[in-house]
């Protein structure tokens, strides 16, 4: 069933989400080559906890962590553990948050140094189709719509790999609400898209192809070719004419840009929000 919010519940809803892009600015604060991604999943619960929420991921389903943290090949659900990452590492931190009964839940990949041209222009591309797909989630516009704005830019457009075992999906009092948001379909399908729906828009695009498999943790997702994979997610919720971003990438990309050991080579015209 999809639920519609009251104006009063997205204003909650923001707010949810906003410390989610909160938490993802201190991420981009102190990531660089040595620090481990257990180290960076404790701050995130310290800080989430600090701001009297709770951390979403943690026991859901069994997950054992505060967030999920990919590197590199992982597509999704990576587990934070005691390596220390490396130049050139790409790394996917996508965090939840539970603030007044309500749940905020995105991600975003960072690159630490220079992981080659070919890794930056699937981030490029990955975060753009978030932004082509926000687009089209407007009130009177299908499901589909989205997926085949986010399919054509990365897929038709690039020749990436659009993962199909993983979609968005709507979010409120629940981190996973109906509707599906795959990142691939056909203009025109799927459920009509009203006002006061709020969707995670969630982009998981492969450099090489779309197959991916589940490590025997079953939860780590990787690509099967081994190349690497990037994440970008929003939280949105559809209105008439403009869809309206809960979350906001701005301060993030100030932290990311202040970091030295981040490489944020790429401007994006439709980065804002």
């Amino acid at each position: 069933m999809i639920i519609c919010k009251t104006h009063a519940e997205v204003e909650l809803m923001r707010e949810s989400a906003l410390l989610v892009s909160k938490t993802l600015t201190e991420v981009a604060a102190i990531l660089k080559p040595g620090v481990t991604t257990m180290s960076l999943d404790k701050m995130i619960g310290e800080y989430i906890r600090d701001h009297h929420a709770v951390p979403s991921f943690l026991n859901y389903n069994g997950y054992p962590y505060n967030s999920c943290i990919s590197v590199n090949d992982v597509v999704v659900h990576g587990f934070p553990n005691k390596k220390e990452l490396k130049e050139g590492d790409i790394v996917s931190v996508d965090i939840g948050v539970i603030l007044n009964g309500w749940h905020g839940d995105h991600a975003y990949t960072f690159a630490i140094g220079d992981p080659g041209n070919d890794v930056m222009q699937l981030i490029k591309v990955t975060k753009e189709s978030l932004y082509k797909g926000i687009e089209k989630a407007i009130t009177g516009n299908r499901i589909g719509d989205i997926s085949f704005a986010i399919q054509e830019h990365t897929e038709k457009k690039y020749g990436f790999g659009v993962v199909r075992e993983l979609v968005g999906h709507g979010l409120g009092r629940s981190m996973h609400e109906d509707p599906q948001v795959p990142n691939y379909g056909k203009r025109g399908s799927g459920a009509k898209l009203k006002d006061g729906m709020v969707l995670a828009i969630e982009p998981m695009i492969n450099l090489g192809k779309k197959e991916v498999y589940t490590e025997d943790d079953g939860w780590t997702v990787r690509t099967k070719d081994a190349k690497p994979s990037v994440h970008f997610e929003h939280d949105v919720c559809v209105r008439k004419n403009e869809a309206d971003i809960l979350s906001d990438y701005t301060p993030i990309e100030a932290a990311e840009k202040a970091n030295v050991n981040l490489f944020s080579g790429y401007e994006l015209s439709l980065s804002a929000g």
